[in-house]
């Protein structure tokens, strides 16, 4: 999937690159990364416009969308734009790598899991609902989640990855299939 090219309507591209470049270079460790990076984005969300034109924010019925904005060349990170039409969930999935999320439009809603002692399950460790501005980091382990858009409209949120998803596809490291216990 090709990245999505600075334009006069990703103009901010740049600046948030500059940020992001800053707190990777620091060369911590994964979950001080991930903390970082969310730190430097706190109340710096960009709006949804900044980083994808009109066409890429409608959404598709299909699925949830995810758009390549943006892998650095070295493979310390990249960005991607996430699209969610009411409704759309992720499977639940874990990370290869750090990851920091930023929702910038809607409200998307966050079930986080941890596997039980003998690993045969998955038990329900907390849910969030992250309104617009809501910055979250994490890295593994302990990153098993699922994301859905329970919304009346599009959720449109950032992710920043400390991977390179153009070489790898995606940042999804396993899905989990197993029984949820409440």
């Amino acid at each position: 999937m090709p990245a999505i090219t600075a334009s006069r309507e990703t103009g901010s591209l740049q600046g948030l690159l500059r940020v992001l470049r800053a707190e990777v270079g620091r060369g911590l460790d994964w979950q001080q990364t991930a903390d970082r990076v969310a730190g430097a984005l706190q109340g710096a969300v960009p709006a949804p416009g900044a980083l994808l034109p009109p066409r890429l924010r409608r959404g598709d019925p299909a699925s949830y969308q995810s758009h390549l904005l943006h892998a650095e060349p070295d493979g310390s990170f990249s960005l991607a734009a996430m699209v969610w039409l009411p409704g759309q969930l992720t499977i639940i999935h874990d990370h290869v790598a750090w990851c920091v999320t930023a929702v910038l439009q809607g409200r998307e809603y966050e079930e986080i899991f941890a596997l039980t002692d003998d690993g045969g399950a998955l038990r329900l460790a907390a849910r969030r609902e992250n309104p617009p501005g809501t910055v979250c980091g994490f890295a593994p382990p302990g990153d098993i989640h699922r994301v859905r858009n329970c919304g009346d409209g599009v959720a449109i949120s950032m992710h920043v990855y400390g991977a390179d998803i153009s070489r790898l596809g995606n940042s999804i490291r396993r899905e989990y299939t197993l029984p949820v216990l409440t």
